[in-house]
Protein backbone atom coordinates (compact mmCIF):
# COMPACT_ATOMS: atom_id res chain seq x y z
CA UNK A 1 0.00 0.00 0.00
CA UNK A 2 1.63 3.32 -1.42
CA UNK A 3 0.12 6.45 -0.06
CA UNK A 4 1.13 10.26 -0.10
CA UNK A 5 1.43 11.87 3.29
CA UNK A 6 0.98 15.38 2.83
CA UNK A 7 0.17 17.86 5.30
CA UNK A 8 0.48 21.93 3.67
CA UNK A 9 0.29 24.84 6.22
CA UNK A 10 -2.76 27.17 5.47
CA UNK A 11 -3.91 30.28 7.90
CA UNK A 12 -7.25 29.66 9.95
CA UNK A 13 -9.61 27.60 8.43
CA UNK A 14 -7.83 27.16 5.35
CA UNK A 15 -4.88 25.69 7.37
CA UNK A 16 -7.92 22.62 9.14
CA UNK A 17 -9.26 22.06 5.64
CA UNK A 18 -6.31 21.09 4.78
CA UNK A 19 -5.13 18.96 7.70
CA UNK A 20 -8.62 17.12 6.91
CA UNK A 21 -8.04 16.83 3.59
CA UNK A 22 -3.82 15.19 4.57
CA UNK A 23 -6.07 13.16 6.85
CA UNK A 24 -8.48 11.68 4.94
CA UNK A 25 -6.28 10.54 2.39
CA UNK A 26 -4.18 8.58 4.46
CA UNK A 27 -6.28 7.04 6.68
CA UNK A 28 -7.48 3.75 5.36
CA UNK A 29 -11.31 3.46 4.70
CA UNK A 30 -12.00 0.86 6.11
CA UNK A 31 -14.12 0.74 9.89
CA UNK A 32 -13.25 -1.58 12.81
CA UNK A 33 -15.80 -3.75 12.21
CA UNK A 34 -14.94 -4.01 8.33
CA UNK A 35 -10.89 -4.33 8.88
CA UNK A 36 -8.55 -5.99 6.95
CA UNK A 37 -7.98 -9.67 7.60
CA UNK A 38 -4.52 -11.56 8.30
CA UNK A 39 -3.45 -13.01 4.65
CA UNK A 40 -3.18 -16.36 6.73
CA UNK A 41 -3.70 -17.82 9.71
CA UNK A 42 -1.31 -15.60 12.49
CA UNK A 43 0.51 -17.41 14.80
CA UNK A 44 -1.11 -17.34 18.13
CA UNK A 45 1.16 -18.63 21.80
CA UNK A 46 -0.59 -18.36 25.00
CA UNK A 47 2.16 -17.99 27.88
CA UNK A 48 2.15 -17.26 31.49
CA UNK A 49 3.22 -13.69 30.23
CA UNK A 50 0.19 -13.53 28.68
CA UNK A 51 -0.60 -13.50 24.08
CA UNK A 52 1.56 -13.12 22.00
CA UNK A 53 0.04 -13.26 18.06
CA UNK A 54 2.50 -13.12 15.12
CA UNK A 55 0.99 -12.79 11.53
CA UNK A 56 1.07 -10.65 7.71
CA UNK A 57 -1.86 -8.54 7.24
CA UNK A 58 -2.01 -6.88 4.14
CA UNK A 59 1.41 -7.66 3.06
CA UNK A 60 3.25 -6.42 6.11
CA UNK A 61 3.93 -8.76 9.42
CA UNK A 62 2.90 -7.83 12.76
CA UNK A 63 3.43 -8.60 15.96
CA UNK A 64 0.34 -8.04 19.24
CA UNK A 65 1.47 -9.02 22.98
CA UNK A 66 -1.13 -8.47 25.16
CA UNK A 67 0.05 -9.07 29.11
CA UNK A 68 -1.88 -11.64 31.24
CA UNK A 69 -2.34 -8.61 33.85
CA UNK A 70 -3.51 -6.23 30.44
CA UNK A 71 -4.94 -3.05 31.78
CA UNK A 72 -7.36 -2.95 28.45
CA UNK A 73 -5.14 -0.27 26.95
CA UNK A 74 -2.80 0.00 24.05
CA UNK A 75 0.11 1.35 23.30
CA UNK A 76 0.63 1.50 18.79
CA UNK A 77 4.41 0.97 18.52
CA UNK A 78 6.27 2.32 15.34
CA UNK A 79 9.81 0.37 15.34
CA UNK A 80 13.12 2.87 13.56
CA UNK A 81 14.69 2.52 10.45
CA UNK A 82 15.72 -0.79 9.02
CA UNK A 83 18.47 -1.26 6.54
CA UNK A 84 17.04 -4.82 5.53
CA UNK A 85 13.28 -5.45 7.26
CA UNK A 86 12.31 -6.81 10.63
CA UNK A 87 10.88 -10.16 11.36
CA UNK A 88 9.15 -11.39 14.26
CA UNK A 89 9.34 -14.60 15.62
CA UNK A 90 5.98 -15.79 18.18
CA UNK A 91 8.64 -17.63 21.25
CA UNK A 92 10.86 -14.17 21.33
CA UNK A 93 10.08 -12.12 24.29
CA UNK A 94 9.48 -8.54 24.07
CA UNK A 95 13.19 -6.48 24.47
CA UNK A 96 13.80 -2.93 23.82
CA UNK A 97 11.62 0.04 24.21
CA UNK A 98 8.26 -1.55 24.12
CA UNK A 99 9.47 -4.21 27.09
CA UNK A 100 8.80 -1.47 29.85
CA UNK A 101 5.54 -0.66 28.31
CA UNK A 102 4.35 -4.19 28.32
CA UNK A 103 5.44 -4.63 32.26
CA UNK A 104 3.47 -1.59 32.60
CA UNK A 105 0.00 -3.60 31.62
CA UNK A 106 -0.53 -2.57 28.23
CA UNK A 107 -1.22 -4.57 25.09
CA UNK A 108 1.41 -3.58 22.35
CA UNK A 109 0.81 -4.38 18.31
CA UNK A 110 3.87 -3.13 16.38
CA UNK A 111 3.67 -3.81 12.31
CA UNK A 112 7.04 -4.82 10.53
CA UNK A 113 6.23 -2.78 7.15
CA UNK A 114 6.15 -4.06 4.14
CA UNK A 115 9.55 -1.94 2.68
CA UNK A 116 12.68 -1.22 4.79
CA UNK A 117 14.18 1.64 4.67
CA UNK A 118 12.19 5.31 4.94
CA UNK A 119 9.11 3.78 4.61
CA UNK A 120 6.81 6.30 6.03
CA UNK A 121 4.43 5.73 3.43
CA UNK A 122 3.90 2.01 3.97
CA UNK A 123 4.40 2.42 8.11
CA UNK A 124 1.82 4.75 8.30
CA UNK A 125 -1.16 3.34 6.88
CA UNK A 126 0.03 -0.21 7.63
CA UNK A 127 0.00 0.40 11.15
CA UNK A 128 -3.12 2.30 11.12
CA UNK A 129 -4.96 -0.81 9.36
CA UNK A 130 -2.99 -3.22 12.21
CA UNK A 131 -4.70 -0.83 15.16
CA UNK A 132 -8.36 -1.35 13.51
CA UNK A 133 -7.71 -5.45 13.44
CA UNK A 134 -6.60 -5.40 16.78
CA UNK A 135 -10.25 -3.70 17.79
CA UNK A 136 -11.68 -5.97 15.74
CA UNK A 137 -10.19 -9.11 17.02
CA UNK A 138 -9.55 -7.69 20.66
CA UNK A 139 -11.92 -5.35 21.56
CA UNK A 140 -11.90 -1.61 21.96
CA UNK A 141 -9.04 -0.79 24.42
CA UNK A 142 -9.91 1.97 27.15
CA UNK A 143 -7.25 3.83 25.85
CA UNK A 144 -4.43 4.23 23.35
CA UNK A 145 -1.00 5.97 22.89
CA UNK A 146 1.45 5.99 20.22
CA UNK A 147 4.80 5.43 20.69
CA UNK A 148 8.27 5.70 18.64
CA UNK A 149 11.86 5.24 17.80
CA UNK A 150 13.86 7.16 15.66
CA UNK A 151 12.45 6.48 12.41
CA UNK A 152 9.50 5.82 14.83
CA UNK A 153 9.70 9.01 16.65
CA UNK A 154 8.57 10.52 13.37
CA UNK A 155 5.80 8.34 12.69
CA UNK A 156 4.59 9.30 16.07
CA UNK A 157 4.44 13.07 15.21
CA UNK A 158 3.15 12.08 11.65
CA UNK A 159 0.38 9.85 13.28
CA UNK A 160 -0.42 12.73 15.98
CA UNK A 161 -0.69 15.31 13.37
CA UNK A 162 -3.03 13.63 11.00
CA UNK A 163 -4.80 10.95 13.18
CA UNK A 164 -4.66 12.23 16.66
CA UNK A 165 -8.63 11.02 17.35
CA UNK A 166 -7.81 7.51 18.48
CA UNK A 167 -5.04 8.68 21.26
CA UNK A 168 -4.74 10.53 24.53
CA UNK A 169 -0.79 11.33 23.54
CA UNK A 170 2.75 10.03 22.00
CA UNK A 171 5.97 9.27 23.09
CA UNK A 172 8.96 10.24 20.98
CA UNK A 173 12.08 8.50 21.65
CA UNK A 174 15.19 9.32 20.46
CA UNK A 175 13.06 10.80 16.84
CA UNK A 176 13.70 12.31 13.58
CA UNK A 177 10.82 14.84 13.83
CA UNK A 178 10.12 17.67 11.81
CA UNK A 179 10.55 17.74 8.01
CA UNK A 180 11.95 14.46 6.77
CA UNK A 181 13.97 17.28 3.75
CA UNK A 182 15.39 18.30 7.32
CA UNK A 183 17.16 15.31 8.28
CA UNK A 184 18.03 14.03 5.06
CA UNK A 185 19.36 17.05 3.03
CA UNK A 186 21.91 17.08 6.05
CA UNK A 187 22.71 13.94 5.19
CA UNK A 188 23.39 14.22 1.80
CA UNK A 189 25.49 17.78 2.45
CA UNK A 190 27.66 15.93 4.87
CA UNK A 191 28.31 13.19 2.20
CA UNK A 192 29.25 15.77 -0.32
CA UNK A 193 31.53 17.16 1.67
CA UNK A 194 33.33 14.10 2.80
CA UNK A 195 33.61 13.30 -1.38
CA UNK A 196 35.45 17.19 -1.39
CA UNK A 197 37.97 15.45 1.11
CA UNK A 198 38.00 11.96 -0.43
CA UNK A 199 36.58 12.15 -3.62
CA UNK A 200 36.32 8.85 -5.59
CA UNK A 201 36.15 6.85 -2.15
CA UNK A 202 33.09 6.15 -2.50
CA UNK A 203 30.72 5.32 -5.24
CA UNK A 204 29.01 8.29 -6.63
CA UNK A 205 26.33 10.39 -4.53
CA UNK A 206 23.86 10.55 -7.46
CA UNK A 207 23.33 7.71 -9.29
CA UNK A 208 20.31 6.50 -10.21
CA UNK A 209 20.85 2.61 -10.82
CA UNK A 210 23.36 2.84 -7.76
CA UNK A 211 22.84 -0.44 -4.87
CA UNK A 212 24.79 0.48 -1.72
CA UNK A 213 25.26 -1.43 2.03
CA UNK A 214 26.53 -0.02 4.70
CA UNK A 215 29.09 -3.48 5.86
CA UNK A 216 31.78 -3.14 8.14
CA UNK A 217 34.40 -3.17 5.33
CA UNK A 218 32.83 0.13 3.84
CA UNK A 219 33.55 1.72 7.13
CA UNK A 220 36.66 0.37 7.87
CA UNK A 221 37.97 2.01 4.14
CA UNK A 222 36.43 5.09 5.27
CA UNK A 223 38.45 4.89 8.53
CA UNK A 224 41.70 4.23 6.99
CA UNK A 225 41.43 6.92 4.81
CA UNK A 226 40.51 9.49 7.74
CA UNK A 227 43.21 7.92 9.32
CA UNK A 228 45.80 8.70 6.32
CA UNK A 229 44.99 12.24 6.37
CA UNK A 230 43.97 13.78 9.97
CA UNK A 231 43.83 16.99 9.09
CA UNK A 232 40.68 16.48 6.38
CA UNK A 233 40.03 14.05 9.12
CA UNK A 234 39.89 17.10 12.09
CA UNK A 235 37.97 19.24 9.85
CA UNK A 236 35.23 16.41 9.01
CA UNK A 237 34.68 15.76 12.87
CA UNK A 238 34.21 19.75 13.78
CA UNK A 239 31.86 20.18 10.81
CA UNK A 240 29.49 17.04 11.88
CA UNK A 241 29.77 17.70 15.73
CA UNK A 242 31.26 14.37 15.89
CA UNK A 243 33.72 12.99 18.55
CA UNK A 244 35.92 10.41 16.80
CA UNK A 245 37.18 9.25 13.78
CA UNK A 246 34.89 6.07 14.08
CA UNK A 247 31.78 8.19 14.29
CA UNK A 248 32.50 9.85 10.97
CA UNK A 249 32.83 6.19 9.61
CA UNK A 250 29.79 4.94 10.94
CA UNK A 251 27.86 7.91 9.61
CA UNK A 252 28.82 8.40 6.45
CA UNK A 253 28.13 4.97 5.72
CA UNK A 254 24.70 5.33 7.31
CA UNK A 255 24.54 8.41 5.71
CA UNK A 256 25.61 6.87 1.84
CA UNK A 257 23.03 3.89 2.93
CA UNK A 258 19.64 6.21 3.39
CA UNK A 259 20.48 8.70 0.70
CA UNK A 260 20.67 6.22 -1.75
CA UNK A 261 17.42 5.08 -0.57
CA UNK A 262 15.55 7.81 -0.32
CA UNK A 263 16.97 8.44 -4.43
CA UNK A 264 15.63 5.16 -4.94
CA UNK A 265 11.72 5.89 -3.22
CA UNK A 266 11.50 9.04 -5.29
CA UNK A 267 12.39 7.95 -8.79
CA UNK A 268 15.63 10.44 -8.65
CA UNK A 269 17.74 12.67 -6.48
CA UNK A 270 15.77 14.49 -4.50
CA UNK A 271 18.40 16.76 -2.90
CA UNK A 272 20.34 20.13 -3.50
CA UNK A 273 22.63 21.51 -1.63
CA UNK A 274 23.30 24.40 -3.98
CA UNK A 275 22.57 27.32 -1.05
CA UNK A 276 24.29 24.87 1.76
CA UNK A 277 26.66 26.47 3.51
CA UNK A 278 28.80 24.53 5.43
CA UNK A 279 30.33 26.36 8.64
CA UNK A 280 32.19 24.88 11.68
CA UNK A 281 35.21 23.24 9.88
CA UNK A 282 37.62 24.84 12.70
CA UNK A 283 37.04 26.70 15.99
CA UNK A 284 39.46 28.88 15.19
CA UNK A 285 39.69 30.11 11.61
CA UNK A 286 36.94 30.05 8.57
CA UNK A 287 39.62 29.21 6.20
CA UNK A 288 38.91 26.27 6.03
CA UNK A 289 35.45 26.95 5.63
CA UNK A 290 36.07 28.96 2.19
CA UNK A 291 38.04 26.08 0.86
CA UNK A 292 35.06 23.56 1.12
CA UNK A 293 32.27 26.21 -0.14
CA UNK A 294 34.26 26.76 -3.33
CA UNK A 295 35.30 23.66 -3.77
CA UNK A 296 31.96 21.22 -2.99
CA UNK A 297 30.04 19.37 -5.83
CA UNK A 298 26.84 21.18 -5.84
CA UNK A 299 23.59 19.26 -6.85
CA UNK A 300 20.73 20.15 -8.02
CA UNK A 301 17.35 17.95 -7.24
CA UNK A 302 15.25 16.52 -10.15
CA UNK A 303 11.74 18.30 -9.43
CA UNK A 304 9.63 15.38 -9.19
CA UNK A 305 12.30 13.72 -6.73
CA UNK A 306 11.94 16.70 -4.41
CA UNK A 307 8.05 16.78 -4.18
CA UNK A 308 8.40 13.31 -3.01
CA UNK A 309 10.48 14.24 -0.56
CA UNK A 310 8.62 16.83 0.66
CA UNK A 311 5.61 15.06 0.87
CA UNK A 312 6.91 12.16 2.71
CA UNK A 313 7.00 13.93 5.79
CA UNK A 314 6.45 17.52 6.54
CA UNK A 315 4.30 18.56 9.38
CA UNK A 316 3.02 21.72 10.09
CA UNK A 317 2.96 21.37 13.72
CA UNK A 318 -0.75 20.80 14.27
CA UNK A 319 -0.24 18.78 17.55
CA UNK A 320 -3.57 18.88 19.13
CA UNK A 321 -2.38 15.86 21.57
CA UNK A 322 0.12 15.92 24.13
CA UNK A 323 3.59 14.46 23.26
CA UNK A 324 6.62 14.23 25.27
CA UNK A 325 10.04 13.47 23.30
CA UNK A 326 13.51 12.22 24.99
CA UNK A 327 16.52 12.34 23.58
CA UNK A 328 19.89 12.07 24.40
CA UNK A 329 22.01 15.09 24.62
CA UNK A 330 24.79 13.56 21.89
CA UNK A 331 23.13 11.68 18.86
CA UNK A 332 25.55 11.20 15.99
CA UNK A 333 22.69 10.38 13.57
CA UNK A 334 20.12 12.72 14.83
CA UNK A 335 21.29 15.96 16.25
CA UNK A 336 19.69 17.28 19.35
CA UNK A 337 20.04 20.51 18.07
CA UNK A 338 17.91 19.47 15.08
CA UNK A 339 14.56 19.16 16.91
CA UNK A 340 14.22 23.03 18.08
CA UNK A 341 12.75 23.00 14.31
CA UNK A 342 9.70 21.17 15.22
CA UNK A 343 9.15 22.83 17.87
CA UNK A 344 8.98 25.97 16.60
CA UNK A 345 6.36 25.17 13.85
CA UNK A 346 4.10 23.66 16.48
CA UNK A 347 4.54 26.75 18.62
CA UNK A 348 4.11 28.83 15.17
CA UNK A 349 0.69 26.49 15.16
CA UNK A 350 -0.69 27.51 18.51
CA UNK A 351 -0.14 24.11 19.99
CA UNK A 352 3.49 24.92 22.10
CA UNK A 353 1.72 23.42 25.12
CA UNK A 354 1.18 19.95 23.95
CA UNK A 355 4.79 19.29 22.93
CA UNK A 356 7.65 18.37 25.98
CA UNK A 357 11.40 17.79 24.86
CA UNK A 358 13.49 16.10 27.50
CA UNK A 359 17.35 14.90 27.55
CA UNK A 360 19.10 12.25 29.35
CA UNK A 361 22.55 12.52 30.09
CA UNK A 362 23.91 9.81 28.15
CA UNK A 363 25.95 9.17 24.44
CA UNK A 364 24.96 7.56 21.14
CA UNK A 365 21.88 7.32 19.03
CA UNK A 366 18.67 6.02 20.98
CA UNK A 367 20.73 5.32 23.90
CA UNK A 368 18.17 5.39 26.66
CA UNK A 369 17.40 3.09 29.21
CA UNK A 370 14.90 0.79 29.79
CA UNK A 371 14.11 2.53 32.95
CA UNK A 372 14.01 6.10 31.35
CA UNK A 373 11.46 5.06 28.64
CA UNK A 374 9.65 3.76 31.15
CA UNK A 375 9.45 6.60 33.61
CA UNK A 376 9.01 9.04 30.28
CA UNK A 377 5.76 6.94 29.89
CA UNK A 378 4.70 7.41 33.27
CA UNK A 379 4.75 10.74 33.33
CA UNK A 380 3.18 11.10 29.23
CA UNK A 381 -0.05 8.70 30.75
CA UNK A 382 -0.37 11.55 34.23
CA UNK A 383 -0.39 14.44 31.76
CA UNK A 384 -3.15 12.92 29.62
CA UNK A 385 -4.91 12.24 32.97
CA UNK A 386 -4.86 16.14 34.07
CA UNK A 387 -2.17 15.68 35.99
CA UNK A 388 0.97 18.16 35.39
CA UNK A 389 2.48 18.67 32.29
CA UNK A 390 5.94 17.26 32.31
CA UNK A 391 9.23 19.87 32.76
CA UNK A 392 11.36 20.28 29.77
CA UNK A 393 14.54 19.60 30.29
CA UNK A 394 16.14 16.53 32.35
CA UNK A 395 14.38 13.46 32.45
CA UNK A 396 14.92 12.78 36.18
Amino acid sequence: MTLSLQARSFAGSHHLVALAIAAATLLPTSSASHAQKPDSRPQVLQSPFGTTEVGILDGASYRIDIPSDWNHSLVVYYHGYSMHGVSFHVAERLTGQQLPLFQRHYAILQSAYSQPGWALPQAYPETEQLRRYFLKAYGVPRESYVVGGSMGGALTMVTLELNPKPYLGGLDLCGAVGPTSESFERRFAMRAAFDFYFPNLLPPLVHSQLEFDDTAAVREKIAAALKANPTAATALRALMALHTDDGVATEIAYFTFVVTDMQHRAGGNPFDNRNYLYTGTSPTSPIGDYALNDGVHRYAADPHARDYLFRHYTPDGHLTKPMLAVHTLYDPTIPATSLSLYDHLVQGAGFGENLVQQYVHREGHCAISSDEVGHAFDELVEWTHHGPRPTPGLLH
